[in-house]
């Protein structure tokens, strides 16, 4: 038998104390969020000394 047999919608769903939403993001979320702003600023910065370059000939 599946847990879903046995699941209450208006049953108490969570405990007296428990906050319905989280406090943080998963780790995962985070570490990907600021590797991808590094490397999408490194683009950024290469693509503004390429078209600097090529503007000052």
């Amino acid at each position: 038998m599946s847990d879903s047999e046995h699941y209450d919608p208006l049953g108490p769903g969570r405990r007296v104390n428990e906050d319905p939403q989280e406090k943080w993001m998963p780790r995962g979320v985070i570490i990907r969020l600021f590797a991808y702003l590094v490397a999408g600023h490194l683009v950024a910065a290469f693509l503004y000394l390429l078209f600097v370059v090529a503007g000052s000939k």
